[in-house]
């Protein structure tokens, strides 16, 4: 196995290609070279309950939004304002959530958690912080790799599980 193959099995990285068949990095599900069950607590979590997480607390933001700001459909500057808010509030939420619970209400409601790989207890707020902004542009969360872990949690050294 040369240096390239080498870091790729432990980065989980795509941009060497897929794994050839003397790698020996297939894994039968999400986490097992990471040593997570396969389903239930502790397993990797679905793409689709991750999003569904996001879009729950992308709600609640909005709505905290428009508590703040009540726009006229038709008054454009407005609108965009409290989309600007909104945005604001859901960095607010998801730092705080993540940096010191783990979870958000969305996360919290589908049974998830970020964890650190490193298996410190709290992820904290700086690599919330950093997990957070690149979710933002959207890009990062979808570009994941064999264990689910997109481009935002391997910047952060974090991943989702199932917290249920």
């Amino acid at each position: 196995m040369n240096d390239t193959q080498r870091s790729s099995r432990w980065t989980g990285s795509w941009l060497s290609g897929p794994p050839t068949a003397d790698q020996g990095d297939r894994q039968a599900y999400p986490g097992e070279r990471l040593d997570l069950p396969e389903s239930g607590k502790g397993s990797v979590a679905s793409m689709g309950r991750k999003l569904g997480g996001l879009l729950v607390d992308l709600v609640i933001a909005g709505l905290i939004g428009a508590l703040f700001l009540r726009a006229n459909p038709t008054d454009t500057p407005a609108m965009l304002q409290q989309n600007y808010i909104s945005v604001g509030i859901w960095y607010v939420i998801t730092v705080i959530g993540h940096g010191f619970f783990g979870f958000t209400p969305g996360m919290a409601l589908l049974g998830l958690r970020v964890v650190r790989m490193d298996g410190t207890q709290m992820v904290g707020v700086p690599r919330a912080a950093l997990r957070t902004l690149l979710i933002a542009p959207i890009i990062p969360a979808c570009v994941w790799n064999s264990d689910n872990r997109g481009l935002h949690d391997r910047a952060s050294g974090t991943m989702v599980l199932n917290a249920r």
